[in-house]
C-alpha cells in the first residue's frame, strides 16, 4: 500500500521524508492558505523537488481550463512522471480526467463522497480515487462502507485505479485503511509519526536498553564525580557536611594514607542522634567505625555486579574502589532513577 504525507509544512515534510520510504506528498490550496503561502507556483515547484511524487490541484471552470492549468504547471518545471493532478469530482472534472489521462498525465479525482462519484472517476480512467473519510464521518455517514465499496468495485471490475484513503484523523483510520484493502493512504504527519508507538514496545525496548547497560557498562561510567570521604580524625559534623554537599546518604571513612576503614550512613547518624543527642556530632569518626566490613565494588566491575550487591545485601550505598582505595560511591536511588534497579 502506498503511503503519502498530507501536508504543505516544509519543516514537517523534510522530517517525514527523512524516513526514506514515503511514496509522495498530497497538498491542497486550503493547506497553502492556512500556512500563509501567497506564491503558490513557487511553493509547488519547491515541493516538487523535495518529494518523489507530488499531488497538486488543477482547477478550472471547464475541462479545457483544467487541462490548460495542468499543462501550465508542467511548464513550470514539474515532471509529468512524478506529478499527479488533483481534480474535484464533477461532470467537468471527470471529463477533464479523461482528457489528462489521454495525454498520459496522472489524475486524482478527489472530494469523493459517494460510490456513484467514484464509479464515474474510475470509468474516466482516474489514477486515484480519493474518498474523504474523516469529513464524511463528521457528517454522520458510513465512510468506511464507502471505502470498502470503492475497493470492491476496483477489484471486481478490474479498473486501473487506486483507492486513496484520505482525511485521516487518527491512527485507527490507518488501521482501518489497511484492513479495507485500499491501495494508498495519505495522512498528516501528526498521525503518521504515532504509527510505530505502543506502550508494550516502549516497555520492552527500555528493558533491552537497561539490560544491555547492566552487561556492558562499568561502575565508573555511572558513579558521581564527587567522592564524599572523611578521615578518622574528622568529626561527625564533618561527615554530615560531606553528605549534604554530595547529596548522598553516606560517606567513606579513610585513614591518613587514604585506605578504606569504614562507611558512615545517614541511618547511622539518625540512630546515634536518637541515642546520644546532639553531642554526638562532636565525636570523631574513629569512634564510629563498626566491625562490619563495608561493601565495595571495583570501578571496572559491570553494573550487573553492583545491582546484584544492592539486592543481595539490601543496602543503599556501595563504596567504589580502585587498587583497594575508595574512589567513589554508588547510591541505590541513582540506579532506581535510571531504571537499573526495579
Amino acid at each position: 500500500m502506498e503511503l503519502y504525507l498530507d501536508s504543505v509544512d516544509f519543516k514537517e515534510i523534510e522530517e517525514a521524508f527523512d524516513l526514506g520510504f514515503l511514496t509522495g506528498l498530497t497538498t491542497t490550496p486550503t493547506f497553502m492558505h492556512r500556512h500563509g503561502i501567497t506564491d503558490i507556483d513557487a511553493a509547488i515547484v519547491k515541493l516538487s523537488g523535495m518529494v518523489p511524487i507530488l499531488q497538486v490541484e488543477a482547477l478550472g471552470d471547464t475541462a479545457e481550463e483544467i487541462l490548460a492549468e495542468a499543462e501550465r504547471l508542467l511548464a513550470l518545471g514539474l515532471d509529468k512522471e512524478k506529478t499527479v493532478f488533483k481534480i474535484p469530482v464533477s461532470n467537468i472534472g471527470v471529463k477533464a480526467c479523461k482528457m489528462l489521462r489521454d495525454k498520459d498525465m496522472m489524475v486524482n479525482v478527489h472530494l469523493v463522497y459517494t460510490l456513484n462519484q467514484a464509479y464515474m472517476a474510475m470509468q474516466a480512467g482516474a489514477t486515484y480515487v480519493c474518498p474523504l473519510v474523516g469529513r464524511l464521518q463528521d457528517q454522520g455517514h458510513d465512510a468506511l462502507a464507502l471505502v470498502q465499496n470503492c475497493v470492491d468495485a476496483v477489484n471486481y471490475y478490474g479498473y486501473d485505479t487506486k483507492i486513496m484513503f484520505s482525511s485521516v484523523r487518527h491512527a485507527e483510520h490507518v488501521r482501518t485503511a489497511i484492513v479495507s484493502g485500499v491501495h494508498t493512504i495519505t495522512a498528516p504527519w501528526k498521525v503518521m509519526k504515532t504509527l510505530t508507538s505502543n506502550n508494550f514496545t516502549t516497555v520492552g525496548t527500555n528493558q533491552f536498553v537497561e539490560h544491555t547497560r547492566l552487561m556492558t557498562e562499568n561502575v565508573k561510567d555511572v558513579m558521581q564525580d564527587f567522592n564524599p570521604t572523611v578521615k578518622l580524625e574528622d568529626t561527625i559534623f564533618d561527615a554530615l557536611s560531606q553528605m549534604t554537599e554530595s547529596g548522598l546518604g553516606a560517606v567513606t571513612i579513610v585513614d591518613g594514607d587514604g585506605e578504606l576503614k569504614g562507611i558512615f550512613t545517614d541511618g547511622d547518624l539518625r540512630r546515634n542522634l536518637k541515642e546520644k543527642g546532639k553531642e554526638f556530632l562532636e565525636n570523631k569518626m574513629a569512634d564510629c567505625i563498626s566491625n562490619t566490613t563495608p561493601i565495595t565494588v571495583t570501578q571496572d566491575a559491570r553494573l550487573f555486579d553492583a545491582v546484584a550487591l544492592f539486592k543481595e545485601k539490601q543496602i543503599d550505598n556501595i563504596i567504589v574502589t580502585n587498587n583497594n582505595k575508595p574512589v567513589g560511591m554508588l547510591d541505590i536511588q541513582d540506579f532506581v532513577k535510571q531504571n537499573l534497579v526495579g
